[in-house]
């Protein structure tokens, strides 16, 4: 979107647009990734019984969540 870029910074709204955009996304990964790990059962109690177990379950789901995000905000 090389219109929308050159626009949004020429109109000094670039900067703003782009902080909007973030505290959106990360808004979204901090309240999808507990939601998201409580469903798969990702506990603190798999964490310290079964760490490897519980470490690929936290990166699947952060990955999930970084692509929902992704497709809801930053690719708008």
């Amino acid at each position: 979107r090389p219109g929308l870029y050159t626009r949004l910074l020429l109109s000094g709204k670039l900067n703003d647009d782009l902080h909007q955009t973030d505290v959106q996304a990360q808004h979204l990964l901090d309240t999808m990734i507990p939601q998201m790990a409580k469903e798969a059962g990702a506990t603190e109690q798999m964490k310290m019984t079964d760490q490897l177990r519980w470490v690929g379950m936290m990166n699947a789901i952060k990955a999930q969540v970084e692509e929902i995000v992704w497709n809801e905000i930053v690719d708008k």
